[in-house]
């Protein structure tokens, strides 16, 4: 069964991060600077894998359509990262990530008495993915976009929206609708519409990822 998985691009991305998250870290170590190791590891686990990574799964887990390899591949990452992570921090936080360790190895498939007799984590340039990292950091900068938008028009953060891409180029297009299901759910979307002209757009509020403008449609979100 270890063989039927399948990684969706999220799952790429965060293995991404954890590459370049390990090079710091070392880099740090090997300077003597273990305060950049430390916020190597804090920026990992706190901002890329809790904040973001976790939140984009839901999509993938919480759907029951969701083929079953996909769901395996996702669970698979999700303990092994962690799993990672927790050898990551282990110089620093020493007696919580043993304790975490103890739990997660067997899901991981890893063995041993002692997260201190485990190999330390090493970059794998191989698992480095550019495709994934640039798909996800797109999906962030929508998803923040929107939030924005909320936070300005004291719009609750649940309700769903309607949104209009001007300016989308082909790129932006694709994303769009690789992405979906991502957008919506994390991002609390309805309907994503392509619009070739600006001037055809209702009364809107803007964010901007580079040059393509997402819109808003404000009519009935505000007074």
């Amino acid at each position: 069964d270890h063989d039927n998985y399948q990684l969706t691009t999220v799952d790429k991305w965060i293995i991404s991060r954890l590459q370049y998250a390990e090079a710091e870290v070392t880099r740090g170590f090997e300077s003597y600077r273990f305060d950049r190791s430390a916020t190597a590891i804090y920026e990992f686990i706190w901002n890329e894998y809790c904040d973001w990574y976790l939140e984009l799964t839901k999509p993938v887990l919480n759907n029951p359509d969701t083929p079953a390899e996909i769901k395996a591949g996702t669970r698979r990452t999700l303990v092994r990262v962690l799993e990672t992570a927790m050898r990551l921090a282990h110089p620093i936080m020493p007696f919580i990530t043993e304790e975490i360790w103890q739990k997660l190895a067997p899901l991981a498939g890893k063995q041993g008495e002692t997260i201190m007799r485990q190999p330390y984590p090493e970059t794998q340039p191989g698992k480095m993915d550019a495709d994934a990292q640039a798909g996800i950091e797109w999906v962030q900068a929508f998803i923040l976009g929107i939030r924005k938008i909320r936070g300005e028009m004291d719009i609750a953060p649940g309700k769903p929206l309607d949104v209009y891409l001007v300016n989308a180029s082909d790129q932006d297009q694709a994303a769009a609708q690789e992405h979906a299901s991502l957008l919506k759910f994390v991002g609390r979307v309805n309907e994503i519409s392509i619009l070739e002209n600006e001037s055809d757009a209702p009364e809107s509020a803007v964010a901007l990822i580079g040059d393509l403008k997402i819109l808003i449609p404000l009519a009935g979100l505000i007074d």
